[in-house]
């Protein structure tokens, strides 16, 4: 069902950030949750992070809406990482969503950059024999031995990703006695194993973790969440890795540099 609800004047105000006119269409005939929670935006903003939100009743009396339809809005920010729920505490305003850029930098670096610890929590390390696919993606053979580390991102010991990565142990058969697995694969590869990394393809989606993902992330499995396959190749065209990395999706946005085909 939906209802009119116009808005504010003010909270048309452009903003690039934003769908355009907030998102309601010019009839202005739009679900009454979607109403309210164009209006919590706009609290949020003003309340700033780390901010507490009012109760779920004074809510509820300040927009004239029932419990039920404040409760939708509200869902949707925290699906979208605008708010936080804290077991037994409430609701407050979440901190920016992390940046990651998609090139050549390891994740370690891209948080460095925003002033945010990384780490990583230790999950699998293995051998396993290669798949018909990713002996393919690093130009081995069938059944050939791969590395294969899974590792818990953490941000200031946030879980906010679980990384899956692939590596030829022919090719590099001392790895494991050099890496501290708690740290940069990537500095691990260019630092001691002299890799020069040259380009990669990466592509990206948005899917639900499964419940072992959800689990081990520490986060609901109905989130959407950001997934990245990557294929790292050095300086003369040779893979070097593949990828799966699995980001929270109310955590987590990406930057990409583009330019022009040549």
């Amino acid at each position: 069902m939906t209802a009119s609800h116009p808005l504010p004047q003010y909270r048309a105000q452009y903003r690039a950030d934003g769908p355009v006119r907030a998102g309601i269409p010019e009839h202005g005939r739009v679900p009454r949750y979607y109403a309210v929670k164009t209006e919590l935006l706009w609290l949020v903003d003003s309340l700033g992070e780390g901010a507490a939100l009012p109760s779920e009743r004074e809510l509820a009396e300040r927009f004239s809406v029932s419990r039920v339809t404040l409760r939708q809005a509200v869902g949707e920010l925290v699906m979208e990482g605008k708010l936080q729920r804290r077991q037994g505490s409430g609701t407050y305003v979440a901190p920016p969503k992390l940046v990651q850029p998609l090139s050549l930098v390891s994740y370690t670096e891209g948080m460095r950059r925003q002033g945010v610890a990384p780490a990583r929590s230790v999950i699998t390390v293995e051998h396993l024999p290669a798949d018909e696919v990713l002996a393919r993606d690093l130009a081995i053979g069938h059944g050939d031995q791969v590395v294969h580390l899974e590792r818990v991102l953490l941000a200031d010991d946030e879980r906010v990703g679980l990384e899956s990565t692939y590596l030829s142990v022919e090719r590099f058969p001392t790895l494991l006695e050099v890496l501290d697995p708690t740290k940069s694969l990537y500095e691990c590869l260019t630092g001691k194993l002299g890799v020069v990394f040259g380009e990669a393809e990466e592509r990206v989606e948005t899917v639900l973790a499964t419940p072992r993902e959800a689990l081990l992330i520490g986060t609901n499995p109905a989130l959407p969440m950001l997934l990245l396959h990557r294929v790292s190749r050095d300086a003369q065209g040779v893979p070097v890795e593949r990828v799966r990395s699995l980001y929270r999706g109310d955590r987590f946005s990406f930057t990409a540099r583009l330019r022009p085909d040549r």
